[in-house]
């Protein structure tokens, strides 16, 4: 972890809107950096805006994007992230940057023009060290439009307001997220142990000193979701990896919600391990995938019909392969190095 240093606090007397400094952990991100870029620097905001790149090692041109964005506007800032990693990124570009509040976005963000006003006033308003909204997932092919179906219900993610809406109020863990600067300093900024899961990580470490962690459904963030069946499996195996990495280290912050993946795949397991000499153990594979089909049903009206027929393989996916991911974590992931 980081030690970034504190900030004086804009007074909340006068509306005088702060300056934000917009960080962005940036990888292989040709196709997507330069509108991302451009939504933020286009926000509906009266504050001054800076906008600090971490640029990992990108097998693509983003390099040389993020370059010429700095060359075309100071407001623009580019530092290395020799390590590639997203903590790691996130730490030097919050380095790097020098105001207040400090948000978060990813290389291929697409936010809506008033977000970064929603945030601030949001902040002022609950005196909260971090707000965030929802991760509004949204396909275009059949397969992205089942996973955005999939990550926008209960079905698929549980009930996590950050990917399902609802109320705003104190949360968990939220996506993306702005910030006060003096919260990441009293935090440390995020664990670079944790390659993933790093935000709902350092939300916790928030909130364990005292802090407030809040949900506000307004900032809603467009989310591009995994083309193909085996990105998806990659993306949900390391989120149960890393999830558990967290249970480990942070004692008492798991839960059924997160323990419903894991169990299910058991069971499943069990049930086609003794079917040879119990028939009945297909009882469970055969339950799971009569609920699958039966959710799919309910929660995938309006989706085209090829999106509908591919959305029982992507819940499938998802709680077998987060599932999976939190059984297999080894106990030294993400263990700190020894000295």
């Amino acid at each position: 972890m980081k030690e970034f240093p504190d900030s004086p606090r804009t007074s909340r007397t006068t509306r005088v809107w702060p300056p934000i400094s917009v960080v962005m952990p940036v990888l292989n991100e040709e196709r997507h950096l330069r509108e991302a870029v451009r939504q933020v620097l286009a926000q509906r905001y009266d504050g001054p805006i800076e906008v600090v790149l971490a640029i990992g090692p990108s097998r693509d041109r983003t390099q040389e994007v993020a370059d010429a964005l700095a060359a075309e506007d100071p407001r623009v800032t580019v530092v290395p992230n020799p390590t590639g990693r997203t903590p790691n990124a996130l730490n030097a570009a919050i380095g790097a940057s020098r105001n207040e509040i400090i948000a978060r976005v990813d290389g291929h963000a697409m936010l809506p023009e008033d977000y970064l006003q929603v945030a601030v006033d949001t902040l002022e308003r609950t005196g909260a060290d971090n707000v965030g909204g929802i991760m509004a997932a949204e396909g275009v092919t059949p397969f992205e439009q089942a996973v955005a179906c999939a990550m926008t219900s209960r079905i698929g993610v549980g009930n996590a307001r950050f990917h399902t809406g609802g109320e705003p109020g104190p949360a968990d863990t939220v996506y993306l997220g702005v910030f006060r600067r003096e919260a990441l300093a009293r935090v440390g900024g995020y664990d670079e142990h944790f390659e993933r899961a790093q935000d709902w990580e350092m939300n916790h470490r928030i909130r364990e000193t005292g802090g407030l962690v809040w949900f506000q459904p307004r900032m809603r963030v467009s989310y591009r979701p995994r083309p193909t069946v085996k990105a998806l499996a990659k993306q949900y195996f390391h989120y149960g990896r890393w999830r558990r990495v967290v249970a480990r280290t942070h004692e008492g912050t798991i839960n059924l919600r997160y323990l419903a993946p894991p169990l299910a795949v058991l069971a499943m397991l069990l049930g086609l391990v003794v079917s040879p000499f119990f028939p009945y153990g297909l009882l469970v594979p055969g339950a799971y995938i009569l609920a699958i089909l039966a959710g799919s049903v309910l929660t995938g009206r309006g989706l085209s019909p090829g999106a509908l027929a591919r959305l029982p393989l992507v819940y499938a996916t998802m709680h077998v392969s987060w599932g999976w991911g939190f059984l297999t974590s080894p106990p030294s992931l993400g263990r700190p190095p020894r000295s």
